[in-house]
């Protein structure tokens, strides 16, 4: 095992570097500080030839500039806030309006566009990566001073943990999550309907023409969303089923049949045949954000190797609590108290069949 640090540039006066971790397999992590962005994944295929499984960019500019959030930390709450509003103790507070009407992913300058302190160390069978980040009070107008501290692990076999920790000084919203694209035949291999997906999530959340939640929690019963039996994710892509139409596929939150469970089985397990890649997803978060890629059409920013995107090329599976929970009495807790302490973890774990 080994970890690499080499520059990826400057922002704003600040070094950008970018960490590959790699283990015995061959498998590696390549990591930068900005946004914390997983840029490259290499996983084994099952004859264990290697191929890049994320989405990303050959140059710090494009992270900068690109819509998509590649491979980013997302915070301080991700996904979106209905009109960029909420209120929280009787305060309402009022966000940057950055999607529409609404707030996404932090606002304007959320974690994902921030330089992280980094610390690396190969620890035992696994190489890992400490950032740390401090947002603070009043910073996108969310209230509180909070410290970040995002641990990546690449293990001996395989697998790609995060876990987040958080604590403020002041009571807050938090809704932590990654934003990496997946393609288990390689990132530049086109669509990715052929993919097989099992999911044990038993109801999803449907949306306003906003992609804001509205409120109803729908079983997954005869809808497109029901991957309790596994099937490819284009069987059912069904743009005629409305939350479909409007979101342009799937864009949703899925809601885990438990919502709280330990991490002894996968919530999610996805694989590709061509290659035999299988990716096994565990968290301690009772959600996942599920992304189609149904906005990756930006001729402006291509990918690593100036390959161009495309709709649906790559999926999101982003771990967290229910959108806009915050405006929603029957949505999960976003809430973090003063010295309360916020932790979530979330494993990408891989192998072959």
């Amino acid at each position: 095992m080994n970890i690499e640090k080499r520059p990826f540039g400057e922002v704003c006066g600040k070094q950008v570097d970018i960490y590959t971790m790699t283990v015995d397999s061959g498998a590696s992590v390549s990591i930068i500080t900005f946004g914390g962005a997983v840029n490259k994944l290499l996983m084994p295929d099952r004859e264990g030839k290697l191929a890049d499984v994320v989405c990303g960019y050959d140059d710090l500019k494009s992270y900068t500039e690109a819509a998509g959030y590649q491979g980013a930390l997302i915070g301080r709450v991700g996904n979106r806030i209905g009109k960029g509003r909420f209120t929280l103790d009787g305060k309402q507070y009022q966000l940057y309006i950055n999607n529409g009407e609404n707030s996404l992913h932090g606002g304007k300058v959320g974690f994902s566009h921030k330089v992280w302190d980094a610390e690396a160390n190969v620890c035992g069978d696994a190489c890992v990566l400490d950032l740390y980040y401090t947002s603070p009070d009043g910073e996108e107008n969310y209230p509180g001073t909070l410290k970040l501290h995002v641990t990546y692990k690449l293990t001996q076999d395989n697998a790609l943990s995060i876990t987040y920790r958080a604590e403020t000084d002041k009571k807050t919203i938090i809704n932590l999550t990654n934003h990496t694209y997946f393609n288990l035949a390689g990132f530049a291999s086109g669509k990715i309907f052929d993919h097989e997906m099992w999911m044990d999530a038993d109801s999803f959340i449907p949306t306003d023409k906003g992609l804001i939640p509205t409120g109803e929690i729908r079983a997954v019963d005869g809808t497109p969303f029901d991957f309790r039996e596994a099937k490819k994710i284009g069987r059912d892509f069904d743009l005629s089923y409305e939350p479909m139409a409007i979101a342009g596929g799937y864009d949703h939150c899925m809601n885990f049949v438990k919502r709280e469970q330990p991490m002894g089985a996968p919530r999610i397990v996805v694989s590709e045949q061509s290659s035999g890649r299988v990716m096994e997803v565990y968290t301690t978060e009772p959600c996942v954000q599920f992304y189609s890629g149904n906005f990756l059409n930006s001729a402006q920013y291509p990918f690593k190797g100036g390959y161009p995107q495309g709709l649906q090329n790559a999926f999101c599976l982003e771990t967290q609590r229910m959108p806009d929970s915050i405006n929603h009495e029957n949505f999960t807790d976003c809430t973090l108290d003063a010295g309360e302490k916020f932790e979530s973890t979330t494993i990408y774990k891989f192998s072959v069949k």
